[in-house]
């Protein structure tokens, strides 16, 4: 399970975050590009937007799903 006080602080303000367990999978991009990005330089990614409506937010729950060690959380 993702933990807060180790989320990347790439990560834009809001419920959906990335933290340190992140393994740069692309599994995550591959659900919601639009809200998930890869920082290359550091090996990890991070929410680059957040859902605003019922249909992003499923796409960003898509991504939390698919992440093989649990490094996307949602607070809220």
């Amino acid at each position: 399970m993702a933990d807060p006080s180790n989320r990347w602080k790439q990560n834009a303000p809001g419920p959906y975050y990335v933290d340190d367990q992140c393994i740069a999978c692309d599994a995550c991009i591959i659900e919601a590009e639009e809200f998930f990005e890869m920082n290359d330089e550091d090996g990890h990614a991070y929410v680059k937007r957040q859902p605003t409506s019922d249909e992003e937010k499923e796409e960003c729950e898509n991504a939390l799903e698919s992440c093989p060690v649990e490094a996307i959380g949602r607070d809220g």
